[in-house]
């Protein structure tokens, strides 16, 4: 028996090491490349079907959408202006116009990787408030990147760039402004803690000191001008956005106080000597909604952090921002830049009196209008991605490390990556500013995952943790075609599906259309023919009021396969 034994297992082993030996496993496929063929978007607000513009006048906001804090200048008969955009990337969009109603993109001051990293910060820090200003034949920018390095100076010959490295600058606080006095000196103004500890929530000063130009280095002693804002007694809080300038034999500082919501204001302060002391307005403010029904008809809210521009023929206008909640406080297209003239009263600069709402509708002012797509008011955008780069105004979510995405003669192709778009790295999202509370956005998209888990579609966000996606998505071995929302840092990466169904074949056309506080999802194997996968989704999870931070929605086209 023994033996027995003995012999089968020699035969067991004979066999064995005579049979085919395992096949490799199979190779996991390359992530997927999501074709997109065109971008449109349509501006439908209803304020505007009930105004009646003359030819005289043109419509506020004059750049609607995600366009805060602006800092204009004027170059002879130009005018560039600059606003701020925390951390999507490029940074610091740069405008011109001839009329200061038509406002044309020429470029980012912030275009570059290497000029300032934003790494996997939250969307609303990284750049705030740029201040803009010319000198000898160089434009500066001075500003703040948040949680990424602090205050610092660009420089250009040409404010279309290439902007220079950013020269980091030594002094605490926000909001940075540098002024040019007549006999060339230089000085920056900014926001500062106050000298001794703060009394209350939100006490803040403002702060002087002098910049040498041709070291790019501060000098000089530094002093507290303001603090705490135009009356310490009634503890205002956030005194901010400092801007200085030198009129009929005063120096003029104007400030935002109150906070960026509802009680934003703008105040004004005047001086006989740079160094003050500096007396507030006892008209202040000169600028603010506050003191205004909320229940009115198309408000503008949030008003403040303004600058002035004159024109040649001496004629005074303000920029500055403003909110247009469609209830409430609610807003999805963030703060936006308005267009307003200056009257001075008794030597004292006024943008609007107490108790009078900004007007859609204001007189152009008194300059040659220029010829160009118009970008107030509704409108509408097409790309077909032919041109050899992207438009100057697409965006993406922090600073990019890498080339995922190409133009082709196809259109726009984006590979699929394993930064979700609920992460805090560098999604394959690329996206523009939604500049109407009722708005459409379509595109037609081709898209095949081999990967399970891997999606490509549209996207409306807001921040990491708001936004909602429509496209098709590998799932359980299928394809479906899915709305997915993250409300919130406790869903997943990548939202929880809402409404689904299986995927049609062949390229799919998807739209988001936002109706004020509700969001539609639509789709199409047909131009123009559209099928609802989901209606009267709640918006409000997209406005700053639920999310937090400081930016506007932005909706664009994003690809996504694991690691």
């Amino acid at each position: 028996m023994r033996g027995k034994n003995l012999c089968l297992g020699a035969l067991a082993a004979l066999l064995a090491g005579c049979s085919s030996p395992s096949p490799p496993p199979a190779e996991k496929p390359a992530p997927a490349v999501a074709l997109f063929e065109d971008f449109d978007y349509t501006g439908k607000d209803p304020v505007y079907q009930t105004l009646d513009p003359g030819p005289g006048d043109t419509l506020n906001p004059v750049l609607p959408g995600f366009y805060p804090d602006p800092s204009i200048l004027r170059i002879g008969e130009d005018y560039y202006l600059v606003n701020s955009s925390f951390a999507w990337f490029p940074g610091l969009p740069i405008f011109h116009s001839r009329d200061l109603v038509t406002w044309k993109q020429i470029g980012n001051a912030i275009e570059r990787p290497g000029q300032v990293d934003f790494g996997k910060l939250g969307i609303s820090r990284g750049l705030f408030a740029p201040a803009l200003s010319w000198h000898g034949g160089t434009f500066y920018i001075v500003n703040t990147c948040v949680d990424c390095g602090g205050n610092f100076l660009i420089t250009a010959k040409d404010p279309a760039g290439p902007w220079s490295e950013p020269v980091w600058l030594p002094f605490e606080g926000i909001d940075p402004s540098l002024f040019f006095d007549g006999d060339g000196k230089a000085y920056i103004v900014n926001n500062g803690a106050p000298e001794e500890a703060p009394l209350y929530d939100g006490h803040r000063a403002i702060w002087l000191q002098e910049f040498d130009t041709a070291t790019q280095k501060m000098a000089g002693p530094r002093k507290a001008i303001v603090d705490g804002g135009t009356d310490i007694s009634k503890k205002p809080i956030w005194i901010e956005g400092p801007h200085l300038f030198r009129a009929r034999g005063f120096y003029y500082l104007i400030c935002a106080e109150g906070g960026t919501a509802e009680q934003h204001s703008e105040v004004v302060f005047r001086a006989k000597k740079i160094w003050g002391p500096y007396v507030p307005y006892k008209g202040n403010p000169i600028l603010t909604q506050r003191d205004l029904d909320p229940k009115r008809p198309f408000p503008v809210t949030s008003t403040g952090h303004a600058e002035f521009v004159t024109t040649p023929k001496g004629d005074w206008y303000a920029v500055f921002l403003g909110t247009r909640p469609y209830a409430d406080d609610f807003t999805n297209t963030g703060r936006e830049t308005f267009l307003l003239p200056v009257s001075w009263k008794k030597g004292w600069p006024v943008i609007l009196p107490k108790g009078k709402p900004v007007p859609y509708v204001v007189k152009r002012p008194a300059l040659p209008a220029e010829a160009a797509l118009p970008a107030n008011g509704n409108f509408t955008r097409h790309d077909g991605f032919k041109g050899a780069a992207l438009a100057p105004d697409w965006l993406f979510i922090r600073t990019p490390r890498e080339r995922w995405y190409q133009l082709t003669a196809k259109g726009l192709e984006i590979r699929a990556r394993g930064d979700a778009i609920g992460g805090g790295g560098q999604p394959s999202f690329i996206g523009r500013r939604q500049q109407h509370g009722w708005a459409e956005a379509e595109t037609r998209m081709s898209f095949a995952p081999k990967i399970e888990g891997e999606r490509a579609g549209l996207v409306a966000f807001q921040n990491s943790d708001f936004f909602y996606f429509l496209g098709l998505a590998r799932e359980n071995n299928g394809i479906k075609l899915c709305v997915t929302r993250r409300a919130g840092a406790g869903d997943p990466e990548n939202g929880v599906a809402l409404a689904c169904v299986p995927a049609p074949e062949g390229p799919l056309f998807l739209k988001i259309a936002a109706r004020g506080g509700v969001y539609d999802f639509s789709y199409g194997t047909k131009p123009n023919q559209w099928t609802a996968l989901l209606r009267d989704a709640d918006g409000t999870i997209l406005s700053t009021k639920k999310a937090g931070g400081f930016v506007g929605t932005v909706i664009g086209m994003y690809a996504y396969s694991p690691e």
